[in-house]
């Protein structure tokens, strides 16, 4: 089946994007707001944009009400994030934190994410997370300004954690970091077997 852009529709259009590209890893995305509310929301339109400068990107999808989420108006405010990698074990504090709250009422303390202090940014970073980038804000792109149109935001990686039993020899142990990709919908792919392929 083959589907002409030009005659679908926003939530078709979607629909193929979003179940199409699959598995994307989760940004686990901790902000601050300019009044000190901690915020924390998951993106699965996520990845890296360049190593040197080490950057990271997400997009967010414009909401139908219009308005931006509010890690994008903390980050417009503040200019700081921590992006937290999710394992399996933290998929249903993580998807629970997907829930609409008042700006003024934090995921942390909502859901009970256990969190700790930052190294270099100001947000909180989740403890539990096998891997955290603490960034600051490089560039917003704004791609169309209608509901479904993408906002990318680029972040520059001032500081990385690793958990201490996930880095060997200067790499991050693939095997074991056990991090959760999104599906389409409301499907999650978790690794069952790590494989490799040497590049000819």
């Amino acid at each position: 089946m083959n589907f002409d852009i030009s005659d679908l529709g926003n939530q078709a259009k979607y629909r193929l994007l979003n179940g199409g590209v699959t598995p994307r890893p989760i940004a686990w995305i901790s902000t601050r707001s300019s009044k000190g509310i901690d915020n924390l929301a998951p993106y699965s339109f996520f990845t890296v944009a360049s190593c040197t400068p080490p950057v990271l990107m997400y997009t967010q999808i414009m909401p139908r009400a219009g308005d931006n989420k509010d890690t994008l108006t903390n980050l417009t405010e503040t200019g700081e994030c921590v992006v937290n990698i999710v394992s399996s074990d933290l998929m249903d504090i993580m998807n629970a934190t997907s829930a609409s709250l008042p700006m003024d009422e934090s995921e942390f303390s909502h859901v009970g994410v256990e969190y700790s202090a930052s190294q270099k940014v100001s947000p909180l970073s989740v403890a539990k997370s096998p891997v955290r980038y603490e960034c600051t804000l490089r560039e917003i792109l704004s791609i169309g300004d209608s509901a479904g149109s993408g906002t990318v935001v680029l972040l520059d990686v001032v500081s990385v954690y690793v958990h201490d039993d996930l880095y060997s020899e200067g790499i991050i142990d693939q095997a074991r970091i056990d991090s959760v990709g999104k599906m389409g919908g409301d499907g999650y792919y978790i690794a069952a077997q790590y494989t490799e392929l040497k590049r000819p």
